[in-house]
Formats: C-alpha cells, structure tokens, sequence
C-alpha cells in the first residue's frame, strides 16, 4: 500500500509538469526563426554522394557480392548459434563488440537468446555496411569522408540499445520502477528540448551541480579590464616573487574560458599561477544579434591587441609570452603576423599554440559539415538571425564522438528515466558560446573552406596583409593524438608554416584531456622530436615517449623567456582598478 501511494505522489508530480513541458516545446519550436536552413542543404549535398556510390556499386559489383556473401555466412554461424542458445550451450560469437564499445555489457546480451541473437544481428549488419563502403572505389575524397560519416551515424542510430522494447537495461528499470520510468524519461527529453535549438541536445551532465565561480572556475583573481568583447582576468599570485614577463592566455572564443579553469585539482591557471607567472586570461563576452557585425579583424584588434596594452598597463611590461587554445591560438598566429607587419612582434617573446589549426586543408572529419553548397545555406540562417547558435556547434561535434556524447545519454536519461551525473567537463561542454554573424562567416569561408590563412599574405586583418610564414617568434605547438577536432597531422602542417626556434609536441589523449593534464594527475604522457620532418607520419616515427605531463616540459621551455624574478603583482596594484572579482559576468552569461 505504501508503494502504491508514493507512486501515485509520483505520478501526481510528474505527469501535470510533462504536459506543460509539451506546450512550451511546441511554442518554441514552431518559431520559424528557430530552424536553420542548412538541415535541407546537408541532405541535398549527402543525396549527391548516395548517388555517387549507388552509381560505384553498379559500375564494380563484384566488392558488394563478396561482402554479400560474408554476411550471408555470419547469418547461418549465428542461426547455429541461436540454436545452441536455445539448448543453454555455451556458443562462440560470430562477430564481437570493439573493445571500447560498452554499449552492451549488461548479461542479458549473452544469457538471453533473443537479446543474444539481436545484439549478433546488429553487429553482423553493421560490419557489413562499414565493409561496404570501405571497399567502394571511385568516390572523392570528401564523399567518401561523408559516407563513412553518414554510414556509421546510421549504424549507431539504429543500434538495439536506443530502443526501449530491445534495451534489457531499460525493460528492466520500467518494471522495477513500475512505469514511472518511461514517465520521468519523457520529462528529461522535453527538457532538453525546451533548452535546444532545432536539433536536440542532449544533456550530458546535472546542470544545477556546477555554478560559474563557486564550483568551477575558482582560481583566485580580479576582472582588471574589460570592453565589449572581452574582460581580462589577472589572477592572485600564490608566490613570493613572480617572473618579470607577464603570460597572456587566449581562449577560444567558440567555448568559455573555464576548461582551462575547472577545479582545483585539474586547473591549467592555478598551476601556471604556482609556477610565479603573472597570468592574464581573456573572458570572451557571449555575443547576441547586436553583435552581428562583428568582425575577426575586431577579434585582432579590440581583443588581443586591447588585452596586450592592458596587461602592459598592469604590470608595466611591454614584452609578454602569450598562449592561445584551439581557434584562440588561430587569433594569436593572425595577431602575431598582424604585429610583424607593424614591426612590433617583439612584444611577444614566446608563443604557445595548443591543438591548433593554421592550415586547414584537412580539417578531419568536421568538413563534411563545411562545403561551399552547405556553408550558403548556413550563412542565409547567420544573417537571419544576426549570430550562430553555440549549441548547433556543440552538436555538431558531438556527432564526431555519437555513441559517448549523444546516445549514452540519450539511452540513460530517455529510455531508463535516469538523471545525468554531475560531471564538470561535460558542464563545461553544455555551456555553448555564441559567434558573431559577420566573424563567424569569414571564419568558416576563408579559412575553412578557402584555407587563406596558410597562403601568405591572401587574407587582410585588422588593415594588414596576414603572412604565418614571417613569424620569427620562439613558439610551441601541443597537439594532441586522438584530437577530433584538431586533427594533429593537420596542426603539424601549421606548425611548418612560421619559422624560428619551434617545437612540436604530441600530447596523449584528445582535443581536452591531452591538453588538461596537470602533473599530479600522471595519466597521459608525450611525444617529443626535435627535429622538424617533412610529414607528420616521419615526425612520429622519430618521435620518443615522455612519461608524465608535457606542462612541466613546456615549463622548462619557456623559462627561458620569462625573465628575471621581481615581486609578486596584486590585481588592481598597477594602473588598472578591479572591477570584480573573477570569474567576471561575461562567462556567465548563458544561452537561452
């Protein structure tokens, strides 16, 4: 009797607030302002390429007949198997999960026949269609990066695991919880569309656990600057003394600051901090229509240019050692070309570009979104709605990494009814940051699509022709080997274009967990090679393995730009006052 009253609490609490869910859903989505038109574009380009491979198949069908016949083999392994099953004898798979695929680690996928033989089925027409389109021939490049694409999202979706009726896991939390599962799964989906914009996010994390400033991004500091793009963050000194060369860090302008700066235990900034550099970071604003002219010249200028001249008026020091993540180290390469016009590229004594992308030639597998046909359909939506939508970014990433960052959790919070936990990386991840109309434009065509920013001298910045090969500054590229975002045999090609004392390091891990790995942690080594090889493939293969983290190595690197020691600078001690206290209002500042 108990059980049935709380579950009757249960329903009266959940049921009134799903439909209210509902209407509000439908209101906000039939908002014709709300739909970019690049969904009817992408599907025009993808019709182009399935007709270019049905058109393959026909031409060469003896590769479609072969693979026709092991899948018809693995078919009559796994009736045997089925057989054996039913008669509870111990049977050898005809086809295995990858290794790091847990999507069906549950025992009812080996103990119970039919989950057994439908978990088999799935794997036996999955390795079909990856053969398939592995062995067609005659596809360009970027068709063939597209259908691969497009094959393994179709796999993926299709998986047994995101159907109610075929997930054991999911049957067995709606009986154990009486159906109110199913109940609190719909709420979870509503939610997160209510927060999406046209394609459904899913959430990845519990957004109430992390608040800006009092759980993540903690380091101790003070907002020292601020103007429409930005606000600079000088942060508490935790030594005695400090170098004379302050450090400048320029994140990406694509996500907020605080990957750099998420707990204690895993902050880049309280790390550069202890090391007695005076560090600066730059909090870009998240931008809304009113922003829509906004230029990457601005970006240049009223952003690391303005944050240059406020770090000098702080300290004093006109000469810094600068590093910049991801696109922020795309800005920081187009500033330093920017200064070697002006014949002021001495300010920066030393530059730091993390898994960053100078020469786009090869983007990895993001440029099946980016084409000349998709990007007219994306730049119609911009101009429409005066910005690009952060969270259409964050989805489209997701999608490169769909079974861990799309369908675990559509899996967990749909069909079982399960929060997320919380979780600060994934925070961080949901926490999108808008693009300006006019800078976002120029970004993806000139250098996405046309690849300007490699040529010398093609692209105009901030009234300057831009050339990456006259930079002479000392600098360090981090890349990372399992980046898909920055693919890092495409971030070597960057790191070939400046010239002077350079170093390349491949850190291990991806595009954030290679890049944040403090010392104490001791997961994740690094590749060193001093010398510069022609490819990346011959850079790898004399290459040596470093234990530990490459922040101690940069450490030793950059030493020798920092100068000599004085005290310790106090935010707002110079000639620039607090305005607040870090982490500052831009950063939190969210979509809605």
């Amino acid at each position: 009797m108990e059980l049935l009253k709380r579950l009757q609490r249960e329903y009266t609490e959940h049921v009134p607030a799903l439909g209210k869910l509902v209407s509000d859903v439908a209101s906000r989505h039939l908002d014709p302002r709300n739909i970019p038109s690049t969904d009817t574009s992408f599907l025009l380009d993808v019709s182009s390429t399935m007709v270019d491979t049905l058109r393959e198949a026909a031409i060469n069908p003896s590769k479609v007949l072969e693979d026709s016949q092991h899948l018809a083999s693995g078919y009559g392994k796994l009736a045997m198997n089925v057989a054996g099953k039913l008669m509870r004898r111990d049977v050898e798979p005809v086809v295995r999960p990858e290794p790091s695929d847990h999507r069906f680690d549950d025992e009812a996928w080996e103990r119970n026949p039919l989950y057994y033989a439908i978990v088999q089925a799935y794997l036996l027409n999955s390795k079909f269609v990856q053969e398939l389109v592995d062995d067609l021939e005659g596809l360009s490049e970027h068709n063939h990066r597209q259908l691969t694409f497009m094959s393994r999202q179709l796999i993926n979706a299709l998986a047994p695991t995101n159907f109610f009726v075929t997930n054991p896991e999911a049957v067995r939390r709606f009986r154990e919880t009486w159906g109110l599962s199913v109940i609190k799964g719909l709420e979870n989906f509503f939610q997160d569309l209510a927060r999406s914009r046209q394609m459904l996010n899913v959430s990845m994390t519990d957004h109430g656990a992390f608040q800006v400033g009092e759980n993540v991004a903690v380091t101790p500091g003070k907002v020292v600057y601020q103007n429409r793009l930005f606000q600079l963050i000088q942060y508490q000194p935790t030594t005695e003394t400090v170098h004379r060369r302050p450090l400048l860090v320029v994140p990406p302008f694509i996500n907020k600051y605080y990957i750099m700066d998420l707990t204690e235990k895993n902050s880049m900034m309280r790390w550069l901090v202890a090391q007695g550099h005076t560090v600066f970071m730059m909090s870009w604003v998240n931008p809304d229509a009113s922003y829509w002219d906004t230029t990457f010249s601005d970006y240049v200028t009223e952003g690391v240019l303005e944050a240059m001249d406020a770090v000098e008026k702080a300290t004093g020091e006109r000469e810094i050692n600068a590093i910049g993540y991801c696109v922020g180290g795309t800005l920081l390469a187009t500033t330093l070309a920017h200064l070697k016009k002006k014949k002021q590229d001495d300010r920066i004594k030393s530059a730091t570009f993390l898994a960053t992308l100078l020469d786009f030639r090869d983007p990895g597998e993001i440029g099946i979104f980016i084409n000349d046909n998709i990007l007219k359909a994306m730049e119609a939506y911009i101009d429409r709605m005066g910005y690009y939508d952060g969270r259409l970014i964050g989805f489209s990433f997701s999608m490169l990494k769909e079974n861990n960052l799309i369908w675990s959790f559509f899996v967990n919070n749909y069909l079982k009814g399960e929060a997320p936990l919380p979780f600060d990386l994934l925070y961080w991840n949901s926490d999108s940051t808008n693009l300006p109309a006019e800078m976002y434009k120029f970004y993806l065509r000139q250098m996405y699509v046309k690849n300007r920013l490699r040529e010398p001298n093609a692209l105009e910045i901030a009234g300057t022709p831009i050339d990456l090969t006259s930079i002479t500054t000392p600098s360090t590229f981090v890349s990372t080997v399992q980046d898909h975002i920055a693919v890092w045999k495409s971030t070597y090609a960057g790191f070939q274009l400046p010239k002077g004392r350079k170093q390349f390091i491949l850190a291990e891990s991806g595009h954030i967990a290679g890049i944040i790995n403090p010392p104490s942690a001791n997961k994740y080594g690094f590749y060193l090679n001093d010398e510069e090889a022609q490819t990346p493939e011959e850079w790898f293969e004399e290459a040596s393995r470093q234990p530990g983290s490459w922040w101690t190595h940069w450490q030793e690197w950059v030493s020798e730009f920092q100068g000599e020691e004085v005290a310790a600078r106090i935010p707002g001690d110079g000639a620039l006052e607090v305005i607040e206290d870090a982490p500052g209002t831009y950063v939190k500042r969210r979509i809605v």
